[in-house]
């Protein structure tokens, strides 16, 4: 049985490909300027993971290496096509494990326990994340897990294999499809265009199916994110046997213009604009094929300055890079929490952990590169191991009898670490025991009032059942309490927190245990998850049904503060619907998320102009005392929720 692939003669009489040995465009086996490419590319999402409010869109650079994946590719493949007239393909597959796979497991290997080591938090959902790795699948996986990738208070250990992922399926499918596509398309005009439609579907289908919330599906869904592979694919199959990709005055005006169209999205596009999914990442994987095609046509100032040493350097190393530094920068900012330090976006403790993860990501690159990829790319799996261990035989003086037991000791000790952290992995966060403890804690305190409501007990009915109004006036509770309208001086801590109600999302949920127990009667109504956007609902809810009482505390924007559409005129309705007649705390956002910081100015902004509106800095508490929160840098621990409970006693005095 064979197991390479013949393609119709048409096929193997084309003209060379770009890139091919006998003619055309990039005349040698490598392609000046791509691996510069590269070093933009993963330069651009280093730096959007270190600093994102520096470089909002440099999550962009993926697309880059999309682009990048789907012209190399496909170049390989016709290179095959035009010298032997089939593909090879348990060859070409077994080429590409060794040059993906090797880095991963050394990934995996040294990542988990170390990471179980520093934090157990890191290694949350673990077993779904190795899974993925093995099997390319992250990004579905992901997807079914509901997952969000710009989420910056629950990231994964492996988050980066979701990219990955779609370009591993698009190795397994692509050959295939491009024989068959060989095959039943005889006219090598109608190729490229065939995929340039499965490109513009791509991209249709993540623009129409983004709903303006979450961006997971339609940013992880192989089927909305990959036309940056078919239009390298694209490119390839309408330029082959070119002797120039980018011909006449567009070779010296296009990669310039691409360049710089490239670097403003890098700066300006940022992952909560619905702009992103509806043309944005489209628009950057167009401009990162320009790029491509530059470099393609071998000459000229931009794939000479691709070509410069230092961008050589990190672009052969990009993949380890990119597999490196997310597990690296969790590691750190885990050490720097664990130690007390605040990692705040812009000073100079940020600014110092930025360094330490460069240097470590780039050591552990090259040293993953020079003594792993590399030589498993070379002599295969067994063969690196033999090298290895022929080397260190060499240098040694009777070191053969223990190197190749050494070699198998250490892959043992590695794989049973590994193991031991993957089996010991915690099934949630620290901080979502928290909020998990908070949502119980609520439920108990709803039980305990209707329990009171219905034996007719003080305190804790609704207000027909103690005998108040119903038209969100007057609160039946703070009525029997202190028989007063709202707003009458009573103090809010008062009568067991019979004048309070509270809305907000996980933060105020984890905070609910300490509240509960200091205040026993009031109203707290959080959930995670939860936006600015509905809170306008839960007031009028509450106000209709005459629950709503003297005192309100808010505490939302945990999930991305005003950065979406509608938070702030939310935020904005709420006040209003709350009425001047109540007396309301904000509460402001605690995290590492770069658009905190705008978000407790915005807060500010509302508050500003209303005397009964008062806001409580829980950010510059926490900014003060890191260890009151949890890993995540957001949630607070058992001591946070204390403290959170004390600065809002500290806000109700302000209004007495």
């Amino acid at each position: 049985m064979s197991y390479s692939t013949p393609v119709p003669e048409a096929a193997a009489q084309r003209p060379p490909v770009p890139g091919a040995p006998a003619a055309g465009p990039g005349s040698g086996p490598r392609i000046r300027g791509l691996d510069g490419l590269r070093a933009l590319a993963v330069t651009a999402v280093v730096a959007f993971h270190l600093e994102p409010w520096l470089v909002p869109g440099g999550f962009l650079g993926v697309d880059v290496f999309f682009v990048v994946s789907g012209f190399l590719i496909t170049t390989l493949l016709l290179r095959e096509i035009s010298r032997t007239d089939w593909v090879d393909l348990p060859r070409f597959w077994v080429r590409r494990a060794r040059r993906l796979v090797p880095a991963l497991l050394l990934v995996l290997l040294v990542s988990i326990p170390v990471a179980r080591l520093v934090e157990t938090d890191l290694t949350v959902g673990i077993g779904r994340q190795v899974l993925g790795a093995l099997t390319f699948g992250t990004n579905w996986l992901e997807i079914a897990a509901g997952t969000d990738y710009f989420d910056e208070t629950a990231p994964e250990l492996l988050r980066p294999l979701w990219s990955l992922a779609i370009e591993e399926q698009f190795y397994l499918c692509w050959p295939v499809v491009l024989v068959a596509l060989l095959l039943v398309v005889p006219s090598g005009r109608a190729r490229p265009w065939i995929m340039l439609a499965v490109a513009v579907a791509s991209a249709a289908g993540m623009a129409l199916l983004y709903d303006g919330g979450d961006p997971t599906r339609v940013y992880y869904g192989t089927d909305t994110h990959a036309f940056g592979l078919a239009l390298g694919a694209a490119v390839t199959l309408r330029w082959t046997g070119s002797r120039s990709l980018l011909r006449g005055p567009a070779g010296h005006v296009l990669p310039p213009l691409a360049l710089l169209g490239l670097i403003a999205l890098f700066a300006l596009l940022p992952s909560s604009s619905a702009l992103t999914y509806q043309g944005g990442i489209a628009l950057a994987s167009v401009l990162a094929l320009v790029l491509v095609l530059a470099c393609a046509s071998g000459t000229g100032w931009f794939t000479d300055a691709m070509e410069r040493a230092p961008l050589r350097w990190i672009g052969e190393r990009s993949y380890g890079i990119y597999l490196w530094h997310w597990p690296v920068l969790l590691v750190t900012e885990a050490a720097l929490s664990g130690a007390g330090l605040a990692r705040v976006p812009g000073s100079w403790q940020s600014w110092a952990a930025d360094g330490v993860v460069v240097l470590v990501t780039l050591g552990v690159s090259a040293l993953s590169y020079r003594y792993v990829e590399m030589p498993v790319r070379r002599l295969g799996f067994r063969g690196a191991v033999r090298g290895l261990v022929a080397q260190v035989a060499a240098r040694v003086p009777d070191a053969r009898p223990w190197a190749d037991r050494a070699a198998v000791a250490a892959v043992v000790v590695a794989v049973a670490r590994t193991t031991t952290a993957f089996a010991t992995a915690p099934r949630v966060s620290g901080a979502q025991q928290a909020v998990e403890a908070g949502l119980a804690a609520q439920a108990r305190a709803q039980a305990a009032g209707a329990g009171d409501a219905a034996g007719g007990a003080d305190g804790g009915g609704s207000p027909a059942a103690s005998g108040g109004t119903s038209d969100g006036t007057r609160d039946g509770q703070a009525a029997r309490a202190g028989g007063r309208e709202p707003g009458a001086g009573s103090a809010p801590g008062a009568a067991k927190g019979a004048h309070i109600s509270a809305f907000g999302d996980s933060v105020l949920s984890a905070a609910a245990p300490a509240l509960l127990e200091r205040w026993p009667r009031a109203d707290l109504d959080a959930e995670p998850i939860r936006q600015w956007t509905t809170a306008p609902g839960l007031v009028r809810a509450a106000k209709e049904q005459g629950d709503l009482r003297d005192v309100v505390v808010l505490n939302f924007g945990t999930n991305g503060g005003f950065q979406y559409d509608g938070n702030y005129d939310a935020a904005r309705k709420t006040l209003e619907l709350i009425g001047p007649e109540r007396r309301v705390v904000l509460i402001n956002t605690v995290g590492i998320s770069h658009w905190v910081p705008e978000a407790n100015a915005r807060l500010a902004e509302l508050a500003e102009g209303r005397d009964n509106v008062v806001v409580m800095d829980w950010h510059a508490v926490c900014e003060k005392h890191p260890e009151l929160l949890h890993a995540d840098d957001t949630h607070p621990n058992m001591e946070g929720i204390v403290v959170y409970t004390k600065e809002l006693q500290k806000a109700f005095d302000t209004f007495s």
